[in-house]
């Protein structure tokens, strides 16, 4: 089984990640509603076993306890893939939330990287801040090691695009760690 634990721990947030990349649990619990769901969304979509406990000092806001759970998810998949070897690396998906399309390319290559093309018309969904969701995905793949590519393309409501990419985001994953044929590095270079 592939899987890490993580526990970061600043004087802003206290944090607290058990990830598997093959399956189990999802529990999640960071004291905003609206990011528990798309973290749990994450993990069920993923098929990821996916633990989370955060408190953060949300009574500044919501930036240190989202950006901070991405730099530690980031932490768990970098250290749950060891040498990055037999995975299938690349993986792409696309979701439709009613009005609203999500698209995720992304590749496991060890240099990190994110292409956020997407904004939000509300300012918020519940106590979340919408304008956290690509603060989260820069702190995942700079600390992942994953070349990310999010585009949203339309879309009205924002708590539709966020849902969106979070799910389009797991099924990429999804796709690029699973286990190939050969547990070969697929790289011409034979390292990731």
């Amino acid at each position: 089984m592939r899987k890490a634990q993580i526990e970061r721990n600043t004087k802003e947030t206290q944090i607290k990640i058990d990830l598997c990349l093959d399956g189990g649990e999802v529990d999640v619990s960071t004291g905003i509603g609206f990011f528990d769901h798309m973290l749990v969304a994450f993990g069920v979509h993923g098929g990821f076993g996916l633990k989370v406990k955060v408190k953060g000092d949300l009574e500044v806001d919501t930036h240190h306890t989202v950006e901070d759970t991405g730099i530690a998810l980031g932490k768990a998949f970098k250290e749950a893939l060891g040498n990055m070897s037999g995975i299938e690396r690349y993986g792409s998906f696309s979701i439709p939330m009613d009005e609203a399309l999500a698209n995720c390319t992304l590749d496991i290559s060890n240099r990190p990287y994110l292409v956020f093309n997407a904004s939000f018309e509300q300012e918020r969904c519940g106590d979340y801040e919408n304008c956290m969701t690509e603060e989260f995905f820069r702190a995942f793949a700079m600390n992942a090691g994953i070349t990310l590519h999010i585009d949203v393309p339309y879309g009205t409501n924002s708590h539709h695009k966020i849902e969106a990419i979070f799910k389009a985001v797991a099924h990429a994953l999804k796709v690029a760690v699973k286990q190939n044929e050969s547990g070969a590095v697929l790289s011409t270079k034979g390292v990731l």
